[in-house]
């Protein structure tokens, strides 16, 4: 026999994947791993040629779309065939289920022993094969055809393919290649009946054994699955509360009704849906939380085809049912739409609108001449457990794929359970929703959304008021971003069901293999929960809450009134003025520039002796150019600013065009920022190994995109810096509208600075600017706050899920027990015993803080007496699964470390160092950077000792200029006074009382400091004052809350001492001036350093302390007065004055 081909004459069936007996060596089909059974008495097989046409003529034909006539009649053999199969699958799994793999003998046989004696009798037998499957799977083979099956291949092969692709994908192509290789390089080939080489021999047939084992496969689990439900559902009869005149249940606020979810949803996720208390309130968060959302990378191309349906997909919506839903969205939306309480403004809604691609159906995502199903759209609960999918076949993310999915959610929960949906859209569609009557009202009135977590920082400020679950009342931390941890798990079927006839099956099967393995999980997910994200969380939380030193009941009303104030239809007014007011500011740019023209034409014509009828031109040119200046202030009075807006009236209009532009501004800022975070975020998810590692391109591509983003970013915060720089000069109390405040121009410190999601306060304030606006303590407080409650609600969930959890594991192992004791079960004996086995060790993994293994523990016994109470037959004796045993590991030998102990680097230390650590472009202090941002004074409430100096001459002051309006604050003894005076003053009093160890700044100083001026500035004005030879720095400072309150800081270099004098002896605003003021000390040392003057900085040990601990002052315009008192002390050799 030639050992390096099949033989052409015979008519071999094969075996792939078998285990051998003892057998000659020269066997071919032995060693091929194949089983001859030709030699047999019974003869299986036909000639192996007529497997089917050539690769040739294959692809010579034209590529089919759709089955023809003998691709269904093959798939309908292949259904009829399957059920057929699962009494010898069953019967082969129960005898080889915890035993050594059984050996194939040469010659299948009824004689289970092959020790019969043999009588040959030559005869010929004609017989029809339809049990020739049944046959093979007895003995652990699969056959490739429905009916006369050339190939057979091991049922355990296809076991480990089976588990194997739920841990990878499709990688059939793969698997029959290397089949090919390995058999090539052990010297055997398969050849056709004209002795050519097969090229691809078993890709075909083990595609088919693969997907229609899989089929089987799932045809057992549902009938046990079955037998399982009617052993529930007979438990559940014996249920006390389902026999008590009262299924409700009262809480401290709601009366909550007893019900049960459909076991569907109950078998995904028993933390979620295993509860049997519904009703709470939507503005609670509801009783249970899931989140949607899209993909478009799940594409499938228009050519691949598709094949006949064989399976019935447990996860996908129908075509029919989304279908139906979207006509009804399509015809509500022709209609009017209703009004509506939104919690929103409108303006607020189409900026996210427009800000997102999800909220645009119309968008082309994928090219629809090349792919019929372009995405896929998930559903999945809070522990990230997929539920439902709908698949995507038109152009965009179309809201009838979410909505189709949260109503047939609905369907499967009681009538009075509420559900709070996370969707990155979650505001448009709920407004669309309230719009038109797309879903019953009664199912509205239980649902509500929000935005997911991340996703959330792209929405207007006012959109996250309302829709951030970090805001949202009773959502715990529930983040929705569980979408897109389930993507990740996806990506490697992206390839391979673009070109796949068989997308839905490979997508469902993968989904299966997830939420077994993610339910198993989630024991363990509550115990990370409670460990990572409540208890670390909560203590630091509660340092914040402490250092605000406001009580959590006002830090509750501050909230409050913060999201009244910014939900208001007048925070977002000024956005339909804008545009009008551009119009007019700009016209009046063109005016000026054209009235400086005329003026300088003037000059130069009346210096060359002009005639009169060149004057008189002028003159007709100056009075149409005074014509259009009144037309223009008429114009702008016509827009109605001051009636519309009348707490604008008397602001100055550069104050407000600066305002609006700044405003404009920090929203674009806002949105290159998050673009950038949403890059560094997937970076850390990256490094942290919690995301599926990105590669070297696309961690370079990642990188240089938030390089490329930089300079643009920096430059807009620049920009917004001097805007509010330009504010502040332009300012006047007696308008009461809050400064906005600069922003970092570092994204380590962008990224955590709250500020950037809050827009620029455009309107004044009734009365004193409110706390949460001015107060960045109480901004801090309110955000820890919010964090707090929310880990309150979440450890409150958790319990009701651990709880859940608890009473389904009792409930189910009863089920289960039950079953193994009723006797028409005992078909399905075996995979009843092997299900009981692997849920019973579930009681170690779901065990945590919330629910002790006591208590699992005593579900086992009480499920045991229950199942025999309801089925009056005793403890089964069905055997055991065999088990392995781990050798332990050597004391020695390495043991990779725990999850928890595992330490995650910061992004700024494993991601990005080089780009959000570092240079910024424009700026000189750029190598410092890092030691102006981390130095430090601690400040200690206590009197200073009060010390004597020396005084002396001083060096030449600069020149100071007082207008008449100045001059009469100056003599009003009530007025309060502006920076002109208190500069001014200042040096007045150093003329007078010159002393050479003293300098005195400009109260402009402290600002530049926050605004990040450059080192050229600083020095460029504070030069003069010879700081660097001098041990006692004066630094006047201006708080422009409420109504303006002034105070001095002292700073003594040689002590390393601040000395903090306010009349008012308040003390907590002091704590961001400090950071502020060492940045000063720290920035004007370095560059006096770069100037070549001899300085000396040592920034350790800083210590600030009050000059006074109580209130000098005892009205509400005279700080500005103290200080100049205080100034006068300092420069007289005193500490403190004496007044």
């Amino acid at each position: 026999m030639d050992p390096t081909s099949l033989p052409t004459g015979r008519s071999p069936s094969t075996l792939l994947g078998g285990r051998l007996g003892e057998a000659d060596d020269t066997n071919i089909l032995n060693d091929l791993d194949f089983v001859d059974l030709t030699d047999t008495k019974i003869q299986v097989s036909e000639e192996i040629s007529s497997h089917g046409p050539t690769e040739l003529e294959t692809c010579l034909r034209k590529r089919r779309t759709i089955p023809d006539k003998s691709t269904d009649a093959l798939y309908a053999n292949w259904r009829k065939l399957i059920p057929t199969l699962v009494d010898p699958q069953l019967k082969y799994h129960a005898r080889t289920l915890g035993q050594a793999l059984e050996i194939t003998h040469d010659v299948i046989s009824a004689c289970a022993t092959l020790s019969c004696a043999r009588n040959s009798t030559s005869i010929l037998c004609l017989f029809f094969d339809s049990n020739l499957p049944q046959v093979l799977l007895h003995h652990g083979l699969f056959p490739t055809a429905p009916s006369q099956p050339r190939m057979a291949i091991s049922v355990d092969l296809l076991s480990f393919y089976r588990a194997l692709f739920e841990r990878s994908c499709d990688a059939i192509n793969a698997l029959a290649s290397a089949l090919k290789t390995h058999y090539s390089r052990r010297g055997f080939q398969v050849t056709d009946a004209r002795g050519d080489l097969v090229q691809d021999p078993f890709r075909r047939g083990l595609g088919y054994a693969v997907q229609w084992y899989d089929v089987l496969q799932v045809e057992i689990e549902h009938q046990v699955d079955t037998v399982l439900q009617q052993s529930r559902d007979r438990v559940a009869s014996f249920q006390p509360w389902r026999h008590t005149p009262s299924n409700t249940e009262s809480t401290a606020s709601t009366v909550l009704q007893r019900g049960r979810c459909a076991p569907l949803l109950v078998q995904r996720c028993p933390a979620c849906f295993g509860g049997m208390l519904f009703g709470r309130p939507i503005s609670e968060g509801g009783d249970i939380h899931v989140a949607t959302d899209g993909n478009f990378h799940h594409r499938h191309r228009r050519s691949a085809g598709d094949c006949p349906r064989f399976y019935e997909p447990t996860y996908f919506l129908s075509k029919q049912f989304v279908d139906t839903v979207g006509r009804r969205i399509d015809a509500q939306r022709k209609r009017p739409a209703t009004t509506h309480a939104s919690l929103v403004p409108d303006e607020a809604i189409d900026l996210c609108e427009n800000a997102y691609e999800a909220a645009d159906g119309k968008k082309q995502k994928a090219a629809m001449d090349s792919f019929d199903n372009t995405g896929i759209m998930a559903l999945i609960c809070r522990h990230d457990i997929p539920l439902f999918f709908a698949n995507i076949d038109s152009p965009g993310e179309q809201q009838k794929y979410s909505v189709a999915l949260i109503e047939h959610l609905f369907t499967l929960l009681p009538p009075q359970a509420t559900v709070t949906t996370l969707y990155d859209v979650g505001c448009i569609l709920a407004q669309s929703l309230s719009k038109f009557e797309i879903l019953p009202q009664d199912l509205l009135s239980r649902l509500r959304f929000a935005t997911t977590a991340m996703h959330a920082y792209g929405h207007e400020w006012a959109c996250q008021l309302v829709y951030n679950p970090q805001m949202c009342i009773g959502l715990g931390l529930s983040d929705g971003e569980g979408t897109e941890r389930l993507w990740s798990r996806f990506v490697r079927l992206i390839g391979v069901e673009r070109s796949s006839s068989r997308r839905l099956w490979l997508i469902d099967r993968q989904a299966t293999a997830i939420g077994a393995e993610m339910k198993a999980d989630l024991g363990d997910w509550i115990k990370r929960r409670l460990k990572r994200d409540i208890k670390d969380q909560a203590s630091a939380v509660l340092d914040v809450i402490n250092r605000s030193e406001t009580s959590v009941d006002d830090l509750r009303v501050q909230w409050a009134n913060q999201r009244q104030s910014q939900l208001s239809i007048r925070a977002h007014a000024p956005a339909r003025l804008r545009k009008e007011l551009d119009t007019v500011l700009t016209l009046q740019t063109d005016l000026d520039i054209s009235d400086q023209a005329l003026q300088a034409t003037r000059t130069m014509l009346e210096k060359e002796a002009p005639s009169d009828n060149t004057l008189d031109v002028l003159e007709s040119l100056q009075r149409g150019h005074n014509r259009l200046m009144t037309k223009v202030e008429a114009l702008y009075s016509s827009l109605n600013v001051h009636d519309r807006f009348p707490e604008l009236d008397g602001v100055n209009l550069d104050f407000v065009r600066v305002l609006l532009m700044a405003r404009d501004l920090k929203m674009n800022i806002r949105k290159r920022a998050i673009a950038s975070f949403f890059e560094w975020d997937k970076l850390d998810r990256a490094v942290g190994g919690s995301q599926q590692t990105l590669g070297t391109k696309l961690h370079q591509h990642t990188r240089k995109a938030i390089a490329k983003r930089q300079p643009a970013l920096m430059t807009a915060i620049r920009k917004f810096n001097s805007y509010c720089e330009r504010l502040e000069s332009l300012y006047d109390l007696v308008w009461n509208i809050p400064l906005p405040t600069p922003l970092p121009t570092k994204l380590a410190e962008l990224r955590g600075d709250q500020t950037l999601m809050q827009d620029v306060w455009v309107t004044p304030s009734m009365g004193e600017v409110p706390q949460w606006l001015e107060d960045s303590d109480i901004r801090d407080g309110i955000r820890a706050l919010l964090k707090r409650d929310r880990c309150l609600e979440e450890q409150k969930r958790l319990g009701l899920e651990a709880d859940n959890l608890c009473r389904f594991f009792g409930e189910e192992l009863t089920a289960l027990e039950l079953s193994l004791r009723l006797p028409e079960n005992e078909r399905f004996l075996v995979p009843l015993q092997q299900k009981h086995t692997n849920f019973i060790r579930l009681q170690t993994r779901w065990s945590n803080p919330l629910a002790s293994s006591v208590r699992f523990t005593s579900h086992v016994e009480v499920a045991l007496n229950h199942a025999i109470a309801y089925s009056g037959a005793p403890q089964n004796t069905a055997p055991q699964l065999a088990s392995v045993t781990m050798q332990n590991l050597a004391e020695d030998e390495q043991v990779l470390p725990e999850e928890d102990d595992l330490v995650d680097d910061e992004p700024e230390q494993a991601a990005l160092p080089d780009i959000l650590e570092g240079d910024i472009a424009g700026v000189e202090f750029e190598d410092d950077e890092d030691l102006v941002s981390n130095i430090r004074a601690n400040i200690v409430w206590d009197s200073p000792e009060v010390r004597q100096s020396l005084t002396s001459s001083t060096g030449p002051l600069p020149c100071q200029e007082f207008e008449p309006r100045d001059i009469s604050f100056l003599a009003s003894p009530t007025a309060f006074l502006n920076d002109v005076c208190i500069n001014g003053c200042a040096v007045l009093l150093q003329m007078d009382m010159p002393n050479s160890d003293v300098a005195i700044f400009s109260t402009f100083d402290l600002p530049r400091i926050r605004y990040h001026a450059t080192d050229n500035m600083l020095w460029r004005n504070t030069h003069w004052t010879c700081y660097w030879e001098k041990d006692v720095w004066v630094l006047p400072i201006h708080r422009p809350a409420h109504v303006g309150h002034w105070v001095v800081c002292v700073i003594y270099l040689s002590t390393k001492e601040l000395r903090l004098f306010d009349s008012l002896a308040e003390r907590k605003p002091w704590k961001h001036d400090v950071k502020d003021i060492m940045k000063l000390v720290c920035r004007l040392l370095m560059v006096a350093r770069q100037r070549g003057k001899e300085v000396h900085i040592d920034l350790d040990g800083w210590v600030a302390r009050p000059l006074n601990l109580k209130p000098y002052q005892t009205n509400g315009y005279d700080c500005g007065v103290w200080i100049l008192a205080a100034m006068i002390a300092i420069l007289r050799g005193h500490h403190v004055t004496g007044l």
